[in-house]
C-alpha cells in the first residue's frame, strides 16, 4: 500500500471514530432525561428479545468459534467464547436483575442549608459517555450495554474480534428496542471495525468521551490507562485467592475451593492460588486435591504442600503472582490469618479474595 492509500485509510479510520464519538455524546444527552421506568422497561424488553433470538445469536456465535483457532486462543478462552442456550438465559437473567437496581441518577449524596439560607445538594448525574474496551467474552456486550444505560450512560463497546459476530448479534438486538422506550439508538454502539488503531483514535477524544473502561489482560489495561486522554477505571490483573482457615468447615473448604477454580477457570475471578492453614494442610490438601484432579488442575505448592501433595510441583516466586486462566492453581500453606492475608496483599491484585 502506498503512502497516500495509507494516509487515506487512517483518515477515514479516524474520521469514523469521531462520528462515532459524537453521535455517542449526543445520544448521551437524551438519555440522561429518560426516566426509571423506561429502562427498565427496554431491559426487560431486551432480555425478552435475546431469548427470542437466541438461535440466531448461537448461529453468530458459531461463526466465531469456527474462526478461534485462528486467533490461537486456548481451550480456557475458547469457553469463555461459547455462547449457548444457558448461557445466553444467563444473560437475560442478567439484565433483568439489573432492571431491579436503584437507579443512581438524581439520588442525593449529601447537602444542607448555609447559614445564609442557601440550600446546596450534591446529587448523582451521569458520566456522559464511556468507551468500554474488552476482550473475547460476548456476555460482557450486554452486561456493559445494560449497566451504562441504566446509570443514564451511552457507550462506545469495543470488543474482541474473536467475538465480533456475537457481539454484533447481541448489539442489534438492544439498539432494536430502544425506540419503543425513548432510548436513543446511539447510546449502544458497536465499534465496526477490528484495527487497533481504532483504539488510539478514541482514546484520544476527549471532548466527547468522559471516562474509558478497559476489560481484559493486563497488556490491554496498561495500554488504554498509558494512551487515554480522560479518566481510566481500571484494575490489571485477577489473581484471586481463597484462604482455608484453621476453623473451616472441612467439606465448605473443598466445595468451594474446587468451585471457584473449576466453574469457569477462565474468568477473571476463578481462584488461582489457595492458602490454607497449617493445622488443615494433612486432612483437607489430599480432599482438596481429589476434587480438583476431576477437571484436570495441576498443583504447584510450597514444600509443606509438596510434602502432602507428591504430586504437586514445587512453586516458584513467579507462580504466586500468575493469573493462570486455565487448570492450574498454586498452593502454600500458611500458619496464620495474618501470614495469609500478608501474602495475598505481596501477590493478589486486590480483585476477588475469599
Amino acid at each position: 500500500m502506498s503512502t497516500i492509500e495509507d494516509e487515506n485509510q487512517t483518515n477515514l479510520l479516524h474520521d469514523y471514530c469521531v462520528e462515532t464519538a459524537l453521535s455517542a455524546k449526543r445520544a448521551s444527552r437524551e438519555l440522561a432525561t429518560v426516566g426509571t421506568s423506561a429502562k427498565n422497561a427496554w431491559l426487560e424488553a431486551s432480555a425478552a428479545a435475546l431469548l427470542e433470538e437466541q438461535s440466531a445469536i448461537i448461529a453468530s456465535n458459531a461463526l466465531d468459534i469456527e474462526a478461534a483457532p485462528q486467533y490461537g486462543l486456548t481451550d480456557a478462552q475458547i469457553d469463555r467464547l461459547v455462547l449457548n442456550e444457558s448461557r445466553i438465559k444467563g444473560i437475560a437473567n442478567a439484565l433483568r436483575e439489573i432492571a431491579t437496581l436503584p437507579d443512581p441518577i438524581g439520588e442525593t449524596i449529601s447537602g444542607g442549608k448555609r447559614p445564609n439560607g442557601l440550600e446546596i445538594r450534591k446529587v448523582r448525574v451521569p458520566l456522559g459517555t464511556v468507551f468500554f474496551i474488552y476482550e473475547s467474552r460476548p456476555n460482557v456486550t450486554a452486561d456493559a450495554a445494560a449497566i451504562c444505560v441504566k446509570s443514564g450512560n451511552a457507550v462506545i463497546l469495543r470488543g474482541g474480534k474473536e467475538a465480533a459476530h456475537s457481539s454484533k448479534a447481541i448489539v442489534e438486538i438492544l439498539r432494536a428496542k430502544t425506540s419503543a422506550f425513548g432510548i436513543p439508538a446511539d447510546a449502544i454502539q458497536l465499534v465496526n471495525t477490528a484495527d487497533r488503531e481504532a483504539v488510539g483514535h478514541f482514546l484520544s477524544l476527549s471532548e466527547s468521551i468522559d471516562v474509558a473502561i478497559p476489560r481484559g489482560g493486563k497488556g490491554l489495561i496498561e495500554r488504554v490507562a498509558r494512551d487515554a486522554t480522560m479518566p481510566v477505571i481500571k484494575h490489571y490483573d485477577g489473581n484471586c485467592h481463597v484462604y482455608v482457615d484453621e476453623h473451616a468447615d472441612a467439606q465448605m473448604a473443598v466445595d468451594i475451593v474446587v468451585n471457584s477454580k473449576c466453574q469457569r477457570m477462565g474468568v477473571c475471578n476463578a481462584c488461582e492460588s489457595l492458602l490454607i492453614h497449617l493445622s488443615q494442610a494433612t486432612d483437607l490438601l489430599p480432599k482438596i486435591a481429589a476434587g480438583l484432579a476431576e477437571f484436570q488442575v495441576a498443583i504447584v505448592g510450597d514444600a509443606r504442600t509438596c510434602d502432602v501433595l507428591p504430586d504437586a510441583t514445587p512453586a516458584t516466586d513467579a507462580d504466586w503472582g500468575e493469573e493462570y486462566l486455565g487448570p492450574k492453581i498454586s498452593i502454600k500453606v500458611v500458619e496464620s490469618l495474618s501470614e495469609a492475608v500478608s501474602h495475598i496483599n505481596q501477590y493478589g491484585s486486590h480483585h476477588t479474595d475469599a
